[in-house]
């Protein structure tokens, strides 16, 4: 089983690594918060079937387009953009540095709230479910100047340790183990929350579109959900596609990731609409609760059931299986572009990350705490780390990624590239949507959420 390329370059093992590794990037603290939250507030069954339909267009799409790039080149971000930004184009080898940055914004804050999900599932295995379920108990955690920063820690180790260990030995063998039992945690508890008193209504509206809901921020939702929710812009599916061995089917490998990542994101909603609802009596403006959804609501929830406690307990330890598997790929991408682009260590790569993460963690943290007078925009250090990385970088970088494969490599080398290993049956789809369909929608993503936070439209 090779562990690395003519090059020297590690590789994942095969199809069902690469594939778990990728759908271990994708399903993430979005898919667990952010996809029930924002299909409760723009119509349930309505923003299911906008996103499906965005899911098989523009999603597969923007995969395969990445993807392929990497595995083209054997290089990450930085590198595949400047082996084709030639003299006529020099402005898009910023592209590369941009999506090598985004994950170096986003590993911090995605690392702080990892340890905040540590946290509760250590009070739910010392038996303090209870407390963790009562008012104040999520505010006084996060503004305590000190707790925070060492369950910050804890979190960031262990994705560091894994990172240590390599493609093949370290990703890949961390993402097989733990995504089949994020799929099955996550199934026990929608099962669960889908058999309470009073969760009919929530399945109802979660899966039965209402028409009259609809409206172009059903769409903007929708797209941005599935571009964060993927993965897209970030540098990730790029790096991950350079370990990709030559004879995986990239098509396949693509339809697989994308299933799994939604069904997770599907069992989300299957796990937090209907307990709520059961929960709240049928409000369902119970369910649009922000961040504060799975910190402060989901405990009380919980704490209202019998068996609440065991039930807790599997939900977190799920959530934590899906953001490090999520904070992996972060901070692995990281690497391969110190690695490629300094010649450093795998070792001296992860060190530098990590120190960098908490440089920057620590200020995210101290901004709900002894540092909440900073606010830029009105937004906390984190928000505004956040708000920089995914909603400005994330879609200007696949903007990028398309105008370069589309002007610049020429989509027809990456299409052999695919075809070398697959039917491709979607090839025409991947012609229009990386050429036309995908600019258009990343635009307006990036449009709608500068404007949305510098308070022009009510999203």
């Amino acid at each position: 089983m090779s562990q690395s390329s003519s090059s020297g370059r590690g590789l994942f093992s095969g199809n069902l690594g690469y594939v778990l590794a990728v759908a271990g990037s994708a399903v993430g603290l979005g898919n667990i918060w952010r996809f029930p939250y924002l299909a409760a507030k723009y119509g349930g069954g309505i923003f299911l079937l906008v996103y499906f339909l965005l899911l098989f267009t523009f999603g597969y799409a923007l995969i395969m387009a990445e993807t392929s790039l990497g595995r083209n080149t054997r290089l990450s971000p930085v590198g595949a953009y400047r082996s084709f930004a030639d003299k006529q184009h020099p402005f898009l080898k910023i592209g590369g540095w941009l999506n090598a940055i985004v994950p170096m914004i986003i590993l911090p804050y995605y690392c702080l709230i990892g340890g905040w999900i540590v946290k509760y599932m250590f009070e739910y295995v010392t038996g303090g479910s209870t407390a963790a379920a009562t008012d104040g108990f999520f505010v006084g955690f996060i503004t305590s100047n000190f707790t925070p920063v060492f369950w910050h820690l804890i979190f960031l180790g262990c994705t560091a340790l894994i990172i240590l260990k390599g493609v093949e030995k370290g990703v890949e063998r961390a993402s097989v183990v733990m995504m089949p039992i994020l799929l099955i945690l996550a199934f026990v508890v929608a099962v669960y929350s889908m058999t309470r008193p009073g969760a009919g209504a929530g399945i109802a509206y979660y899966l039965i579109p209402d028409f009259s809901k609809f409206s172009i921020m059903t769409v903007v939702a929708a797209c941005g959900q599935l571009f964060f929710s993927l993965s897209v812009g970030m540098g990730i599916l790029i790096t991950y596609g350079s370990y990709m061995k030559k004879d995986v089917d990239v098509e396949k490998a693509t339809i697989r990731i994308g299933f799994m990542d939604t069904t997770v994101a599907m069992l989300a909603g299957f796990m937090i609409i209907p307990a709520v609802f059961a929960f709240s009596g049928g409000d369902a403006t119970a369910v649009n609760a922000g961040p504060g959804l799975m910190f402060i609501t989901i405990p009380k929830v919980f704490a209202s059931m019998g068996m609440g406690t065991f039930i807790g307990l599997a939900f977190f330890v799920m959530v934590f299986f899906a953001a490090l598997t999520s904070s992996i790929s972060i901070l692995e991408t990281c690497v391969s572009t110190l690695t490629d682009e300094l010649k450093w260590s795998r070792k001296r790569a992860t060190m530098f990350m990590f120190f960098e993460a908490i440089a920057l963690g620590v200020p995210c943290s101290l901004g709900f705490g002894a540092w909440d007078f900073i606010s830029i925009a009105g937004l906390s250090i984190l928000d505004m780390m956040d708000f920089l990385a995914s909603s400005i970088l994330c879609p200007l970088c696949a903007l990028l990624t398309c105008l370069l494969i589309s002007r610049v490599v020429g989509i027809q080398k990456l299409i052999d590239e695919i075809k070398s290993s697959s039917a491709f049956r979607g090839e025409n789809i991947f012609r229009f949507c990386v050429t036309y369909l995908a600019p258009v929608i990343l635009t307006l993503v990036f449009l709608s959420s500068v404007a949305a936070t510098l308070g022009f439209i009510k999203i």
